[in-house]
Formats: C-alpha cells, structure tokens, sequence
C-alpha cells in the first residue's frame, strides 16, 4: 500500500482552512491545518511533508517570511501560495522567496 501525501496548510481563516483541509483529505492526502506562521514553522520542524499550501496574510509571521524559512530547511519541498493578495509585485515576491507556484483566492 502506498503511503498519502503530507501537506502542510498554513491558513488564518479556519472556516477556509477547514474546507481546503476536508477536500484534500477526501482526496487521499494527510493534512495538518496550522493556523500562523509561526505554528506552521514548528510543524514544519517537526514533522516530514510533501508539499507545503501558505497563506500570505498570517498571524505571528506572513507566508513570504515562513517560506524563507522552510526553504532554508527544505529547498526541495513544493511551495504553493494560495492568497487574496493578487497585485504583481506580491506574485513576484512569492516566486523571489521559493514558491513553485501563486494561487489567488476566489480559487
């Protein structure tokens, strides 16, 4: 039996959280749901992942700071924003800080 797919979700809003969790885990796939930057980085310490979905607008440390730092102890984990914030600019710091790719919400 092959073993599912960890992902890390790191989203503020839980009622979007929730979802996102629910529909991957009827997917097949292991979600841990992390509701601030800093809870998503401990997690991310603690624990091995496949592929790691951040917000951008966080708690305690924003998605762009916490995917510095999980490059710096990955740089190999697939990073995904999935984010409201939409402008250029934004996009291409996600891209500048290791993301593999940039979601906008409503997605």
């Amino acid at each position: 039996m092959s073993e599912r797919a960890k992902i890390l979700l790191v989203e503020d809003d839980l009622n979007l959280g929730f979802v996102i969790q629910d529909n991957l885990k009827m997917n097949g796939f292991t979600v841990h749901l992390s509701q601030d930057g800093k809870e998503g980085l401990k997690a991310f310490s603690n624990d091995d992942y496949d592929l790691c979905l951040l917000d951008v607008m966080l708690p305690k440390k924003d998605g762009f700071e916490l995917a510095e730092d999980i490059r710096k102890l990955n740089s190999d984990i697939p990073i995904i924003f999935l984010t409201a914030k939409s402008q250029t600019e934004d996009k291409i710091r996600g891209f500048k800080t290791g993301a593999d790719d940039y979601m906008t919400k409503p997605f």
